[in-house]
């Protein structure tokens, strides 16, 4: 059998699946075999870690495919790009991959520059604006919420830092807490996460109910109120127009593609309504 190598950070990418889900893929994988064949890089598993531990556990064989990349940046992003196509995430898994894939982009792009910090800011706003658009365009969110994911990511990192079981029951969706709790957390002390991670681990930890934000003043006049309404109808008319594309293209039999596509729809409209 092929000896198989298994990079940590690789690993990390892919949301773990819960108990059960996990269990119904074993059952699958006794009675008929590993039909999908595990994706390498250089020998390095990146894609069927699951199926992979399967295997292994029950001494069962396996097929593999060799993928070429050029840095391990593009690996991370065809990861995470190819779990988004292929699973129903819970909408933290989904947050996170897409910072991931921005962090990725920034880390394979470079933004440094040696010789003056200006020209390093400007570099980092220039790949902001850039690349946190193309991603929004492709994951259908707002460029706000890929740079709002970013910190998400961030912050479910320190957590495995601390806890990785906590890292995982988040992951897994078993425990349910708040995004913006999440993103709170960054800029809390060391002490405040070791606690919440204490809580998710023991299984106490209680969601809080968010509350309701007041609509800030703004002061703005009436003509500008009315062109931010107006931007505002059309991103949500884009956004439900491609909805309905989705629920109308024949080639879609049942609703996991509907389901893919609302959850993005779903983040941009909670994004739009904390700008009010």
């Amino acid at each position: 059998m092929q000896a198989i190598i298994i990079d940590e950070e690789f690993r990390a990418l892919l949301p773990p699946l819960n108990r059960e889900v996990y269990r119904l893929l074993e059952e699958d994988i006794l009675q008929s075999g590993c039909r999908d064949a595990l994706v390498l890089w250089n020998g390095i598993l990146i894609d069927g870690y699951n199926r992979y531990n399967i295997c292994m556990e029950h001494d069962m064989s396996f097929d593999t495919v060799e993928r070429e990349f050029s840095s391990r940046e593009e690996v991370v992003i065809w990861i995470i790009t190819n779990q988004v196509s292929r699973r129903n995430l819970t909408p933290i898994q989904l947050s996170r991959l897409r910072g991931l894939h921005y962090k990725a982009d920034k880390k394979k792009q470079g933004t440094s520059n040696q010789f003056s910090k200006e020209s390093e800011k400007s570099q980092n706003e220039t790949f902001q604006k850039s690349t946190a658009g193309r991603l929004a365009e492709q994951y259908n969110v707002s460029r706000n919420t890929i740079l709002r994911d970013t910190k998400l990511a961030d912050a479910i990192e320190a957590i495995g830092v601390i806890s990785p079981e906590a890292q995982r029951k988040i992951l897994s969706g078993e425990v349910a807490i708040n995004k913006n709790k999440l993103e709170a957390m960054l800029s809390g002390e060391r002490d405040e996460i070791e606690a919440i991670a204490a809580e998710i681990e023991e299984g106490t930890y209680k969601r809080r109910a968010p509350s309701m934000p007041a609509l800030p003043e703004t002061g703005e006049s009436d003509d500008a109120a009315f062109a931010k309404k107006r931007e505002l109808e059309t991103l949500i008319r884009k956004t439900m127009n491609g909805l309905c594309s989705v629920l109308r293209n024949p080639q879609n039999s049942g609703m996991e593609e509907f389901k893919t596509a609302l959850r993005p729809s779903i983040d941009m409209l909670e994004d739009i309504y904390k700008t009010l």
